[in-house]
């Protein structure tokens, strides 16, 4: 998990930047707004957004989409937020309900510990620039996630997983729910 140390860090030419703040101009790509600064995830996070995702295996050109919510709400385990998503993904000609469970933990500073409903660490979160890139080995896949606020009711998630089996790209758009 990419965590305070991590950050500042010089990197070695040709090396894989850690994970962190995005190193890219604080403008965003052309087209969309430049990141929008959150200087506490949790609070902003909280409460019912909606998510449309596409998903594309990038070896065999297949592509799905995946709709439905995501609801930030008090974890009765504990201190922090349950990220519960709700929906339908669809898969070629298949349509399936899916749903995933993690956790939100948050710190003094801001920024949160993003675990995986059965408590193991998944990646840190730090919006305070209104960008963000975590990293998390799975077995042999990679998951690269970055995080993009691009308003007080926008953001974007786009994972690139990568491995012997998985070569997908996730690109996700959240907006809040009123």
């Amino acid at each position: 998990m990419g965590s305070e140390r991590d950050r500042g860090q010089g990197q070695e030419p040709g090396r894989e930047p850690e994970p962190g703040r995005d190193p890219e101009p604080e403008s965003g790509p052309a087209g969309e707004p430049p990141p929008h600064p959150v200087p506490d995830a949790a609070a902003y996070l909280f409460g019912r957004w909606s998510i449309e995702r596409s998903v594309c295996d990038l070896r065999t050109g297949a592509e799905g989409s995946f709709r439905g919510t995501a609801d930030f709400r008090p974890d009765p385990a504990g201190e922090g937020l349950l990220h519960i998503e709700e929906g339908r993904l669809r898969w070629g000609a298949a349509v399936h309900p899916a749903s995933r469970t993690l956790r939100l933990r948050p710190r003094p500073d801001g920024t949160a510990e993003i675990r995986f409903a059965d408590g193991r660490p998944f990646h840190d979160l730090d919006l305070r620039t209104g960008r963000w890139r975590a990293v998390h080995p799975c077995a042999e896949d990679r998951y690269e996630g970055t995080f993009t606020v691009t308003g007080a009711d926008t953001w974007h998630l786009e994972w690139r997983v990568g491995g012997p089996a998985k070569d997908q790209l996730l690109r996700s758009a959240y907006r809040r729910l009123t």
